[in-house]
């Protein structure tokens, strides 16, 4: 099969619409003709600085334009991105560098001091390659997709993360199964407050190049800069996790949002059915979504038409993507099982690690080591991860149905849930708790939660904790909170 090329996307794209606009950030915008004009200057400084084409190129930076025109500037020299964790430690870095066979480190002036505690020799700031002359060296704007684009690291939630790899068709895919989905209006427009180093970041900034609609950059995700966006920048489209949810409709300037808001995408895994609930009372469009660092974002998403219907599901497979459940016990009325997923979207596999590639890779289609089930009509919905579930006195039990039973009570912030060992069930839920502002007592939660959950779900342990342990993406890091439980503290019969 011949190999597929393409122009590059930036520049196909201000040819054809050189004046709309690209991109806005903290009042300063730029057309598409612009953005283009500044990454070209990007890639003839970066080609003067030494860099090779072919080469690892790692970034540690902020959201932030010069991001932005990096990343584009990445597509023009033919240089395989390797997006940085900026909330890792030095030493966790130092492992991806390694690992990745990064041959050149680019970070920004906040993250410059960090920079200089790794082992990494090439470490180059921005500054730097700003200060350089440009070459005239014929840029080749044209990609082709089976050429790899970015290294991105999981999130490494249980163990070391691993190098996804991702080809320029693999985001190609994921933008256009996206758009099949949720169609491209002329007024849209999509908000960015999620990192430009997470593959949902990144995405958004590619689709929105590929579809010719604006991108509102945030540096960092803060609720009420996020809603007043929604309210003035004509924000038609944002990428959420349930805690930036949450906070944003808890903000001190939340009100409905305007009616060209059409789509509040929903994904980081299972969100609480208060917190939809919420969303449907306010009007505001909530799209659960499922995706991971493999499939290039999101691969299954809620349709428009059942976003009320199906509350609680992440909906169907986008086109052209395949998804299918392998049950662990054929027999069971509900044939829950850990998810696969194959399409054009999906990483051909984890960089230098082939026998993980060999254990999870099987005739395209890959184990997502989460757990999950179809309705009968179709629908999925995402239960777990596979290695967060834990077995109480023989049933499966899934700490994300718990946390989100948690969450229904108006005393509680956040929750995050573990299985303890137990003499007699073999493990039992212990919660970590973060409550509003109001006071609420252990044995009030363990009630609210036996009210609403069968026996063997209702934690054994309830523990109040100041701030849960998150990553990057926002996701709980369950295996954090091992460490944080107070021995002998039972506070259930």
């Amino acid at each position: 099969m011949a190999e597929i090329e393409m122009k590059n996307w930036l520049s196909q794209r201000a040819y054809l619409t050189p004046g709309r606009t690209a991109l806005t950030f903290e009042n300063k915008k730029w057309t598409y003709r612009e953005l283009n004009e500044s990454v070209k200057s990007m890639a003839q400084k970066l080609l003067k600085s030494g860099l090779e084409r072919g080469q690892h190129v790692g970034f540690l930076m902020e959201n932030h334009p010069d991001t932005i025109i990096l990343l584009h500037a990445f597509h023009l020299i033919h240089v395989v991105a390797v997006p940085l964790n900026k909330r890792l430690s030095v030493s966790e870095l130092d492992y991806q560098l390694d690992h990745a066979e990064v041959d050149w480190l680019i970070v920004d002036e906040i993250h410059q001091k960090k920079a200089q505690g790794l082992r990494f020799e090439k470490i180059v700031t921005m500054m730097e390659i700003k200060a350089v002359n440009e070459t005239n060296v014929k840029l080749d704007e044209v990609i082709h997709l089976d050429d790899l684009h970015s290294i991105i690291f999981t999130s490494g939630t249980t163990g070391y993360p691993k190098g996804v790899m991702l080809t320029y068709g693999n985001h190609w895919w994921s933008a256009t199964g996206s758009a099949f989905n949720l169609g491209i209006r002329d007024d849209d427009c999509w908000l960015c407050a999620v990192p430009l180093f997470h593959v949902s970041g990144l995405s958004i900034m590619m689709r929105s190049v590929i579809y010719g609609i604006p991108m509102v950059l945030h540096r960092n995700f803060e609720p009420v800069a996020f809603n007043e966006s929604i309210y003035k920048d004509g924000v038609t489209i944002a990428s959420v996790v349930s805690l930036m949810l949450s906070k944003a409709l808890g903000a001190e300037n939340f009100h409905p949002y305007p009616s060209v808001f059409r789509c509040m995408l929903l994904g980081g895994g299972p969100a609480p059915l208060p917190l939809l609930k919420r969303c449907e009372t306010n009007a505001i469009p909530i799209f659960q979504t499922y995706g991971l660092s493999e499939s290039a974002s999101q691969i299954v998403t809620l349709a428009p038409e059942d976003s009320i219907r199906k509350l609680g599901s992440a909906g169907k497979p986008l086109f052209p993507a395949q998804v299918k459940i392998i049950p662990e016990d054929e027999n069971a009325s509900i044939r829950e099982g850990e998810i696969f997923v194959k399409g054009p979207n999906v990483t051909q596999g984890y960089f230098k690690k082939p026998s993980i590639n060999e254990e999870k890779i099987k005739d395209g289609w890959l184990a997502t080591g989460d757990v999950g089930y179809f309705d009968d009509e179709g629908f999925l919905f995402v239960l777990d991860r596979r290695k967060d579930m834990f077995v109480s006195g023989g049933e499966n039990v899934y700490p994300a149905e718990i946390e989100a039973c948690l969450l229904g009570h108006n005393a509680v912030s956040e929750a995050g849930v573990i299985g303890i060992d137990d003499v007699v069930w073999g493990k039992v839920p212990a919660a970590f708790v973060v409550l509003e502002d109001s006071d609420v007592s252990k044995e009030v939660l363990i009630q609210y939660c036996k009210e609403r959950l069968a026996g063997y779900k209702v934690p054994k342990v309830v523990q109040f904790i100041e701030v849960l342990p998150r990553n990057a993406s926002n996701k709980i890091l369950r295996k954090d909170l091992y460490s944080l439980l107070e021995v002998g503290d039972e506070n259930a019969d």
